[in-house]
């Protein structure tokens, strides 16, 4: 990325100052070089200027909010974004992920917690450790993925997919005929354990299938396997 040193850079965007301070000392004490932005529309130039291995961002900001503030950089920024909100705004929760946000932390923030999901956004984000062989191309019919460009092509057509969007399909590709548990797919596409009420795999799924063509009501390619979990068809494609 933009810094200069060897550590990682994450851009704080938030306006509660007290907040910010506490967030930014916790974080430098773990090595990480850390950038503070207060207002939404001047964190949009610097998130695409700077190019930070991770934005933390909230969701109330002065300027602009911060969803409008990851529609804009969505495509012009390649980390990865973990939103900060309050515990009375779900629903922008909801959008945010589905937008293609990585994750999401609760206000107020345990500094541990934020600190773990940190470490797990980087490490994916780092490398995508996969838990099968160490095969890195995957024809299936119209649809091909390789892992080492992180290219997915769609009949003859780059499909544009975030990079979780990608590893999640990557690792049903990997794992094409198999039926995946919520679980499963959370350790290891998140590293972290499922607490059964997490929705990143379900909306993820939602927004692969809309990129795939599949069938939202009644899908062909990524099935819904009531009860216990996820199947990548193989002869769909």
């Amino acid at each position: 990325m933009s810094n200069l040193t060897n550590k990682e850079h994450i851009l704080l965007i938030e306006d509660d100052q007290r907040l910010a301070d506490l967030i930014k000392e916790y974080l430098e004490k773990s090595n990480f070089l850390i950038s503070h932005e207060t207002r939404g529309d001047l964190a949009v130039s610097r998130i695409i200027t700077e190019q930070p291995d991770l934005v933390i961002l909230d969701l109330m900001l002065p300027g602009l909010d911060g969803l409008n503030v990851y529609k804009q950089v969505q495509s012009q920024y390649v980390g990865a974004v973990l939103i900060l909100s309050a515990k009375d705004e779900d629903i922008d929760q909801i959008i945010g992920l589905e937008l293609g946000a990585d994750d999401y932390v609760i206000k107020p923030v345990e500094p541990r917690v934020l600190l773990a999901r940190v470490n797990a956004l980087l490490r994916r984000q780092t490398k995508f450790e996969k838990n099968i062989d160490q095969t890195t191309t995957f024809n299936f019919g119209s649809l091909q993925i390789n892992q080492s460009s992180r290219q997915a092509i769609l009949d003859q057509k780059e499909l544009e997919l975030t990079s979780n969007e990608f590893d999640l399909l990557y690792f049903l590709c990997s794992h094409a005929g198999e039926i995946m548990g919520r679980e499963e797919i959370l350790l290891a596409v998140r590293k972290i354990d499922y607490d059964g009420l997490d929705r990143w795999v379900d909306i993820r799924i939602s927004r692969l299938r809309n990129k795939l063509g599949d069938n939202s009501v009644h899908p062909n390619k990524i099935k819904t396997i009531w009860g216990k979990g996820y199947l990548f068809v193989k002869d769909a494609w």
